[in-house]
């Protein structure tokens, strides 16, 4: 899904532009913290990144001492990337790759991690593309989804090439299908972000502590429309 969109140089040179100021800049402090977070410490692992676009994560994991390598399927995508690296001191510890995420070309067991974001909201097949992860990782998988039952779903028929969305079942019968076990997971979110991209991080900001006020209720992992999962082989 998408394929085509996200080989587009116009796409690829306004991709972080677009999602990731304004209140965006939440969303991305967010989403490399649960990177982070779950993967960490880093330092000497080897890490994969499917789908790395733009190259925000692996060149974050370099920086702080991973080994990284970062797939995608988008020439476009990857010259952002590359760009961003060249400007980050990372010494050598980051490699970007062009490649199709439902054939990855490493051997088996061959990563100490490797995880996807904003990925499985374009897979037609996540299980093939679960299951490759799965492959190749020795210890962990970790990926994020978007609920289904959700305010993400509001705002779904927007996106120029649709959004697939998960249930927690759903999910569980993904890892289940890929042999994986899973460790922990994190909801949040309850505000989808569509909503946070359009409005100043100022406004964001005072949404943010409001969503997160909610998230911390007994009703808040049903509302959030983002998932972080964290899995073991």
């Amino acid at each position: 899904k998408g394929q085509e969109w996200y080989q587009a140089d116009d796409v690829a040179e306004a991709y972080e532009d677009k999602r990731f100021s304004r209140g965006g800049q939440l969303i991305d402090q967010r989403e490399k913290e649960a990177v982070l977070d779950a993967l960490g410490p880093v330092e000497d692992r080897e890490i994969l990144e499917i789908a790395c676009g733009t190259g925000r994560f692996p060149v974050l994991l370099a920086e702080q001492g991973a080994d990284v390598v970062g797939l995608d399927i988008s020439a476009a995508m990857l010259r952002q990337g590359r760009e961003k690296a060249r400007n980050a001191d990372i010494d050598g510890r980051l490699e970007l790759l062009r490649g199709d995420a439902g054939s990855l070309p490493f051997p088996d067991n061959h990563f100490d991690a490797v995880y996807a974001m904003r990925f499985f909201h374009l897979a037609d097949t996540p299980v093939s593309f679960m299951q490759e992860m799965r492959r190749v990782a020795r210890e962990q998988v970790f990926f994020d989804t978007f609920n289904r039952y959700s305010t993400r779903s509001l705002y779904n028929w927007a996106l120029p090439m649709g959004s697939r969305l998960y249930s927690a079942n759903e999910v569980e019968l993904l890892l289940q299908d890929a042999d994986l076990s899973l460790e922990r997971v994190e909801h949040d979110w309850v505000l989808p972000y569509g909503f946070y991209r359009k409005v100043p991080n100022r406004i964001a900001s005072a949404f943010r502590g409001a969503d997160k006020r909610l998230g911390e209720t007994g009703i808040g992992d049903r509302l959030a429309s983002v998932s972080y999962w964290d899995t073991r082989v």
